[in-house]
């Protein structure tokens, strides 16, 4: 890997010398490369994929620095994306990550109940962006269940079918995405700001034990489905819930809507990941319709 023109367009970023020392290789993406890139006494993190992959990468740099805006909760500072001859980059400040401890917990759900206070007017966004590596639909929508209804249920039942899952996750699927309104009965969604891919994975603790956020799906949206995510692949404690309900109490039913915003996900998971997660989509499904 030739690493002299990321180095360039991060001088020309921060406008300081950058000698690259070393390059460390990262874990834990499924998607993307990762890195440290180390000079003596600065480090960036960097995200490489193919050429083609730079708008997802314009993407979340426009997630963080919208995130980073509210100054509710800490992401990592935006440096730089771009393109070299052979991939899409984006580098950002590199930050020490650590596990969350019971402090950090409960930080992260007061923190995060501030970041949901941010409303704008509308549901969606000012673009799409990805959830993974599938586009996610934002347009711009002024009633929330119309937004679900066509721009996640839909677009991943679409997805779905395209991929050959056709039968009764589509029949189930059709008849929930057309009768949501009794999920909603006394409820009012605002277009709160939210992360947009809130699981346990996407969350750590800085070296003074603040929690970080990266790697959003930024839309605004109902704030219970950051909530619910964080249900989906475990790692948040009873006193990050705590902490965010003592701040910004959750209406009692979402209970109910909890599996509606997290078949999104599942229906995600089928299409980036196979029919490993179709079983469970179905269940969700079914229970969902049970519940009317």
């Amino acid at each position: 890997m030739d690493w002299q023109a990321i180095v360039q367009h991060i001088e020309s970023a921060t406008r300081q010398p950058f000698k690259l020392l070393k390059a460390q290789p990262l874990s834990g993406g499924d998607i993307n490369a990762a890195y440290r890139l180390q000079a003596e006494n600065v480090s960036f993190f960097v995200k490489l994929n193919t050429p083609e992959r730079l708008a997802m990468f314009e993407a979340e740099a426009a997630g963080l620095q919208a995130l980073a805006h509210t100054q509710a909760i800490r992401v990592p500072k935006f440096i730089v994306c771009g393109q070299t001859t052979d991939h899409a980059f984006l580098v950002l400040e590199y930050i020490d990550l650590h596990n969350l401890n019971s402090r950090s917990e409960q930080l992260l759900g007061q923190q995060l109940a501030q970041l949901h206070r941010h409303k704008q007017a509308y549901f969606g966004w000012h673009r799409n962006n990805t959830i993974g590596s599938t586009i996610q639909i934002n347009g711009r929508y002024h009633d929330w269940i119309t937004f679900w209804q066509e721009q996640r249920l839909g677009h991943q039942l679409t997805l779905a079918a395209a991929k050959g899952y056709g039968g009764r996750l589509q029949t189930l699927g059709e008849k929930l995405r057309t009768n949501l309104k009794p999920l909603f009965s006394g409820y009012q969604p605002q277009p709160a700001l939210v992360h947009g891919d809130l699981w346990g994975g996407n969350v750590a603790a800085d070296e003074q034990g603040n929690p970080v956020i990266y790697d959003p799906a930024c839309y605004f949206g109902d704030r219970e489905t950051d909530l619910a995510m964080t249900g989906l692949f475990g790692g948040f404690s009873p006193a990050f819930y705590q902490a965010y309900q003592a701040v910004y109490p959750l209406d009692p039913g979402y209970t109910r809507r909890k599996t509606l915003y997290n078949l999104y996900h599942i229906l995600n998971h089928l299409n980036l990941f196979g029919p490993s997660y179709l079983h469970q989509a179905e269940n969700m499904l079914d229970k969902l319709l049970a519940d009317l």
